[in-house]
Parts: structure tokens; C-alpha cells; sequence
């Protein structure tokens, strides 16, 4: 969807409109919502960052999805000066954005896109002119966690769906305000199932209460932490593995892709099944040594290039074709 695009459909008398789910977990679907609970996203997350009438931010992120959308609705229902650039893993790549935009106040990308652009010094640079840098659509690892810490400006891991319209918390994860814990915007209230899964009230953007697949530790004071999906555990043996929580301790190793999976086991219920982007000898060794015993993988599929959403999330109910 183009900019052009978008607008008309917002500027429509339709007091509603329809947004896609990203398909990390399912098949894309399609949700109607209204204009005014997006309205109140945009309000919720300037008044969180004190962004105000005349700041900058910059839409680098395809619209066909809610983050790109998002970008938008902040910029009209704020009164944000918007900059377009096309969606890329580099968007700071332009040499005339250090002139154009020396100082932007909102910047919102996916992982891949910063993880890219930290990698090349002069988009570094750039990047590091931003007052405000929100990261969503995927999992942050620690390995670039690490590297966002370092950066001389306020970087946020976002937590939210497309059915809050974007993010309903954040976690600072640059500097000495560097945290593990989200926090929820006013007006959110969080709650958990006996599962442990987040439920999420947010009146102002979702009419109705969202009971989440997301396994969470929440603290009294309504900060949470995110643990992993309900859906991406593995029931082996009688052990419980969280595949994020594996994966991150492998993944602060190494820079080959990789993910896990599980799969149907006759003798232990399911198994931990370790899918790698290219030869995997190396993450063998790196399980043997940073997994507990019981966590060890006990199947190894070689792949050529892991399958992922647009936004770079592991597309696991495509890995499950792989077996």
C-alpha cells in the first residue's frame, strides 16, 4: 500500500478500516478497526515519549501492516513532521538524511533494520542523531540488545499486536534506564490466566479484553516480562523448555541463523528439534555447552534459509513443513 493510499482510505468517511495481522503464528487475517482507537494508540505513545506538535519522525516501514500504519496516524493525530523513506534493511542509507534530518524524534523499526544498519558506520551515524528509536515486530536477542545499549540515544522495545493497534508498553533497552521489564502506557490494565499468559484491558484502543498466547511475569506494580508463547513450549520428558528462552542463551554465542521447533516424540511426548541456516556443527557444540541437559535438541534439520515474516519473526508454522 503506498502513502498516497493510505491516506485516502484514513481521509474516507468510513469511520473504520481494515489492518492485517502480520502471520508470525497462523495465516494473516484481516481486522476491522476503528479510526479513533487508533487515534488514541498515537496519543498514548506521544505522551509516553513527550513527543509534541512539530517533532520529527520517519516511516520506514511498509504500510500494508499496522507498525507502518501507526507511523502515520501518530504523525496526523500529533502533529509529527513525517519523513518517508522506502522500506529496506537499511533505511539510513541515504547519505541526504544527515542533512535532511539531523535530528528526528521518532524512528520505528523492525529488528533486522537496525541489526542492518548498525553494521554499516555511516548509517550508525545517522542513526544516532534520533531522540527516539522503537523497536517492534520481533524479539530483540541479547547479542543486539548488547549493541543498542551502547547507543547515545533513548532506544524501546515495544510490546503490543495489531489488535492493540501497536504497542501498549514499552522497555527501555539503551543506557543507564536500560530495563528487562516493560511498562504499560495509562489507561492499560494487565493481568494473567493460571496459564500465565498476559490479559491485556486497553479500553481506549480495544473494546474488548485480550487474553494473549504470551507467557509473562508481572510485578505488582503492572511492569511485566515476557517469557515466550504458550504455543512454543516443548513438553518433553515432563521438562518444559521455553523455545525464546533456549534460544536466546544459543544465540548470545553466535551469529548463524538459526531457530528451534518442536515436534511429536513417541518416547518423550515432543522434542526439541534444532533447524539451522546452514551446517550446524557449530550450534551443536554451542547447545552441548550453554543448555541444560534435558533441553538438548534431539533432532538437527539443516536448511537453507529460515523461513520469516515480512517483519523477521520466525515463521515456525512453515518450519513445521521442514520435517
Amino acid at each position: 500500500m503506498s502513502l498516497r493510499q493510505f491516506l485516502a482510505e484514513w481521509r474516507s468517511a468510513d469511520a473504520c478500516l481494515t489492518v492485517h495481522t502480520s502471520g508470525s503464528t497462523g495465516s494473516p487475517k484481516p481486522i476491522r478497526v476503528e479510526k479513533s482507537r487508533m487515534q488514541a494508540s498515537a496519543r498514548a505513545t506521544c505522551r509516553f515519549l513527550s513527543l509534541n506538535e512539530g517533532d520529527t519522525a520517519l516511516l520506514a516501514m511498509p504500510l500494508d501492516y499496522i507498525a507502518g500504519k501507526m507511523m502515520v496516524v501518530r504523525a496526523l493525530t500529533c502533529g509529527l513532521r513525517l519523513y518517508c523513506v522506502p522500506p529496506s534493511r537499511h533505511p539510513f542509507s541515504d547519505p541526504a538524511l544527515e542533512a535532511r534530518m539531523k535530528r528526528l524524534d521518532l524512528v520505528a523499526l523492525v529488528p533486522l533494520q537496525i541489526a542492518a544498519t548498525l553494521e554499516v558506520p555511516e548509517e550508525r551515524e545517522r542513526l544516532s542523531h534520533a531522540r527516539n528509536i522503537i523497536i517492534g515486530g520481533g524479539a530483540i536477542d541479547d547479542r543486539l540488545e548488547s549493541q543498542l545499549r551502547e547507543l547515545p540515544t533513548a532506544v524501546w522495545s515495544s510490546y503490543g499486536m495489531t489488535e492493540t493497534l501497536s504497542h501498549i508498553a514499552l522497555r527501555r533497552v539503551s543506557g543507564p534506564e536500560a530495563d528487562e521489564w516493560y511498562r504499560p502506557f495509562s489507561g492499560v490494565t494487565l493481568s494473567l490466566t493460571t496459564d500465565d499468559c498476559l490479559v491485556i484491558d486497553a479500553p481506549a484502543v480495544c473494546a474488548e479484553r485480550l487474553v494473549t498466547n504470551d507467557r509473562a511475569v508481572l510485578r505488582q506494580d503492572g511492569a511485566f516480562r515476557i517469557l515466550g508463547r504458550k504455543d512454543n513450549v516443548v513438553c518433553s520428558g515432563g521438562i518444559k523448555i521455553q523455545i525464546e528462552e533456549a534460544e536466546r542463551l544459543v544465540a548470545a554465542h553466535t551469529a548463524q541463523p538459526f531457530c528451534f521447533a518442536k515436534a511429536t516424540d513417541p518416547l518423550y511426548g515432543e522434542r526439541m528439534v534444532l533447524i539451522s541456516e546452514g551446517p550446524a556443527e557449530a550450534l551443536v557444540e554451542l547447545c552441548k555447552q550453554y543448555l541444560p541437559r534435558y533441553w538438548q535438541p534431539r533432532q538437527v534439520i539443516v536448511t537453507d534459509r529460515l523461513p520469516r515474516t515480512e517483519t523477521g519473526k520466525p515463521l515456525r508454522r512453515l518450519t513445521d513443513d521442514i520435517f
